[in-house]
């Protein structure tokens, strides 16, 4: 991700109240994800972060033809000199679901923290072999300064 690369993803909106979601408007699905997400922005908007969604570029040769392939990051948080990548994963029953919640982290090409918030909220951080962090929700939640002290 360079410069404002990460900016070039598709837009996302959040609510302030998840209880609109339920509203004849039509929100997207009220699925555990999609809340579980929508309080992960929330949380850092009043941590005062700035958040954007991002994204990863990889090319890759398919059939003899150079193909370019995007993969969300679903929050580049920023404060000052940090910088953080998280990915909201409700559920990472097995090696195969935590190399897919991965892969964009794993093909950032900086050295910025990089984080999996799960739905686990018992799950106490811990690092892979990767450099990446996992910590639960609550765990993430309830200390205010979850990110700085990971």
């Amino acid at each position: 991700m360079r410069g404002n690369r990460y900016l070039d993803f598709p837009s996302k909106y959040y609510a302030v109240d998840t209880g609109i979601r339920n509203s004849r408007l039509n929100f997207r699905q009220d699925e555990n994800t999609h809340l579980m997400e929508n309080a992960i922005y929330n949380e850092l908007i009043r941590r005062d972060y700035a958040v954007d969604a991002g994204v990863v570029e990889m090319f890759a040769t398919v059939d003899g033809k150079r193909c370019r392939k995007r993969y969300e990051v679903d929050f580049v948080v920023n404060k000052g000199d940090m910088r953080f990548y998280i990915q909201s994963a409700w559920n990472i029953p097995d090696n195969e679901k935590r190399e897919q919640e991965t892969f964009s982290l794993r093909h950032i090409g900086d050295n910025f923290r990089k984080v999996v918030v799960t739905g686990d909220p018992y799950e106490k951080p811990w690092t892979d072999r990767n450099g990446i962090t996992f910590i639960g929700i609550m765990p993430f939640l309830l200390d205010p300064k979850s990110l700085e002290t990971l």
